[in-house]
């Protein structure tokens, strides 16, 4: 009977509809066709069908008109949803219930679906039409729930509960959904909600609930940067603590269930979000955006952490200055990290970077290197052993190994610490009491052997810190400017005297080329006058050789003349005795002298004249022997002449001999 009465119904629509087709095109054959295309009449025309058509028609025209207040009838299009509020009933609502899940009157938990619904008559039900709830992409929707359970007062936000994403009302309702903001959210998508039960936010009237659209955004995390979570709902953390650990399965905190039950707490968390997108409930999480933290290539970055479940000392014995724990725990983490980017939560741990390479630290006023630790070292001021104050500037190179960085962190802080707190007071002091037990002008001239003292004091004294001491090196020294001028002058004064011995060596070696050059003009003239000593020598022989002969040959002649000149006077004289016996004598000296005209032996007129004062037969006689002894005497001179020129000969023989021994003296 009732599968009778929805066809009649049914007819009674279709009816109605041919009816109103008619009505507008005005045409009885139109209205024929449309019945006959209905299967309300056949083809032939027989009155049965006919009488049937017409009887159909009518009920459909009823229906058209009566069937909403009759029959309970609503339609529902595709992008519709139906919310039902029931006028009255048997059975009534709680005092603190908005939805009705057992046909008690009021807001029906159930919905309609699109198409047509029959029994909601209006005298009894309220049908509203909503539109869907549309999500778009890269846009999340929250949920806030007019009835349902009370939130436990720990908690802010309403646990998510099976409802087919707040689709079914009444699911949420029986499995103890609770009334407020709650915890699950709506991605992107199409959702027929009940609009009376649930308010939805979107980015449209996100400001309508005091949020922004900005808000109802998918959260995204750039690669180059780290998201730090804050949850706003959960248990309190425990005394002491500052963030909570890290949940497991909770996906990044998209599911906001599985955090709350698994133990998950209330504010700053441990877990952070990497490069993504992210559908997170803004109700339940807060993300701030920060940038991961890089590690440059020289440097290694020693973790400082805040929160940890045990803290349990990794140093060993021999370090006692602080407590080195493993990865994950509370502490300074034995393990650095290494160059790259590293997602650190800087809200529960610190990152300290500590440089591989050598680093040279500036104790002036004029050099800061890039890394900045130096920013505060200035030049040193020192006082010497003599009263004077001066200023040094001191360069410090030092190194910590990767494996070292830890300990340092730990037992330091961070690397300022160990410039400002270790390195500055052991290189400063060092220096000052270095510099009081010299003078100023001791210590520039033994600057290397100063420098090098420092430079193993300074690696004893670091070495105790877990840092590697390379050099120290000791830069301008700037004294005061009296002193300044004295070791300048002293200065001035060693060059000049290198000067000076340069110029002495110069002059030596000047007098020994002059030496060495004399010596060879006079080698030149030994040589010459050895040769001409020979030759003179030779000469000198020769010619006393040939004197001797000659003189031999003359002591033989003269010998024999004067033999001869002897018998010749003896015979002479015999006969000129004979002759002046028998003529007398001045008869026989005038044919003597006649005899010597004749043979010319006596010459007329002599050389030399010679006249006496007195008078007698003899003057003229006497006169011409005393001529004749006068060139005899002339003859004489010439021999004294030619024994003289014999002796300079031999002189001159002499000063050649002299002359080799002198050369002889020079060459020993």
């Amino acid at each position: 009977m009732q599968k009778l009465f929805w066809r009649v119904v049914w007819s009674g629509m279709v009816g109605g509809l041919a009816v109103g087709a008619c009505a507008t095109t005005s045409s009885a054959a139109t209205a024929q066709q449309t019945l006959t295309n209905s299967g309300f009449i056949s083809s032939d025309n027989s009155p049965f069908n006919w009488r049937f058509g017409i009887t159909v028609l009518g009920t459909g025209t009823l229906l058209l008109f009566f069937g909403p207040t009759c029959l309970g009838f609503v339609s529902i299009r595709e992008m519709e949803v139906g919310i039902v509020k029931k006028k009255f009933g048997m059975r009534r609502l709680r005092p603190n219930q908005l939805v009705a899940i057992n046909g008690e009157a009021g807001i029906q938990a159930d919905t309609l679906a699109p198409g047509w619904h029959f029994g909601y008559f209006p005298w009894q039900y309220q049908v509203t039409k909503d539109s869907v709830v549309v999500i778009p992409q890269e846009q999340i929707g929250l949920v806030i729930a007019k009835d349902g359970r009370s939130i436990p007062t720990e908690r802010i936000l309403g646990t998510e509960v099976d409802s087919e994403n707040f689709q079914d009302a009444r699911e949420f309702l029986v499995n103890g959904g609770e009334k407020g903001r709650q915890l699950g959210i709506l991605t992107t998508g199409v959702y027929r909600i009940n609009t009376a039960l649930f308010e939805i936010v979107t980015a449209n009237n996100a400001e309508r609930y005091g949020m922004t659209s900005r808000q109802l955004e998918v959260t995204r995390i750039p690669d180059d940067k780290v998201g730090i979570v804050t949850t706003l709902d959960g248990e309190a953390l425990d005394q002491g603590e500052i963030a909570g650990v890290i949940i497991p399965k909770n996906n990044s905190f998209q599911r906001a269930k599985a955090f709350l039950d698994n133990g998950g707490r209330r504010g700053l968390q441990e877990q952070v979000l990497l490069s993504g997108s992210w559908n997170l409930n803004p109700w339940f999480v807060n993300v701030r955006s920060v940038p991961m933290q890089e590690v440059p290539i020289g440097f290694v970055g020693v973790i400082i952490s805040f929160i940890g479940h045990s803290s349990k000392d990794l140093s060993g014995d021999s370090f006692a200055h602080g407590n080195l724990v493993k990865k994950g725990d509370k502490g300074v983490w034995i393990d650095p990290l290494h160059p790259g980017m590293h997602p650190i939560n800087d809200k529960i741990m610190k990152m300290e970077l500590v440089p591989t390479t050598n680093i040279i630290l500036n104790f002036t006023n004029r050099i800061v290197d890039e890394h900045g630790y130096d920013h505060d070292l200035q030049t040193l001021d020192l006082l010497s052993m003599d009263g004077f104050s001066y200023q040094m500037e001191v360069f410090q190179i030092i190194h910590i190994g990767a494996s070292d960085a830890a300990k340092v962190i730990s037992r330091l802080g961070s690397m300022q610490n160990l410039v400002d707190q270790v390195l500055r007071p052991i290189v400063a002091n060092y220096f000052r009491n270095s510099a009081q037990e010299y003078t100023v002008l001791d210590f520039l001239i033994d600057r290397e052997q100063r420098q090098a003292e420092a430079a193993e004091y300074v690696r004893q004294a670091l070495r105790a810190y877990d840092v590697q001491a390379v050099d120290t090196l000791i830069g301008q020294i700037i004294p005061p400017a009296e002193l300044m001028k004295t070791l300048t002058d002293r200065k001035i004064a060693q060059e000049l005297e290198k000067t000076y011995d340069a110029e002495r060596l110069a002059e030596r070696q000047r007098q020994e080329l002059v030496r060495e050059t004399t010596m060879a003009n006079i080698q030149k003239q030994l040589v010459s006058a050895e040769q001409g000593v020979t030759i003179a020598r030779m000469e000198a022989d020769a010619r006393s050789n040939r004197a001797a002969g000659e003189a031999s040959e003359i002591q033989q002649i003269a010998t024999a003349k004067a033999s001869e000149i002897r018998q010749i006077g003896e015979a002479t004289a015999h006969a000129y005795e004979e002759g002046v016996d028998a003529l007398g004598n001045q008869a026989y000296a005038a044919l003597q002298m006649m005899d010597r005209v004749r043979d010319g032996n006596i010459k007329i007129v002599p050389n030399v004249s010679i006249t006496g004062n007195g008078g007698g037969s003899n003057s003229g006689v006497m006169d011409s022997l005393m001529g004749l002894l006068v060139e005899q005497k002339i003859e004489g001179q010439e021999n004294v002449e030619a024994a003289k020129l014999l002796g300079q000969s031999k002189n001159e023989a002499n000063k050649r001999q002299d002359i080799l021994d002198v050369q002889e003296l020079l060459d020993s």
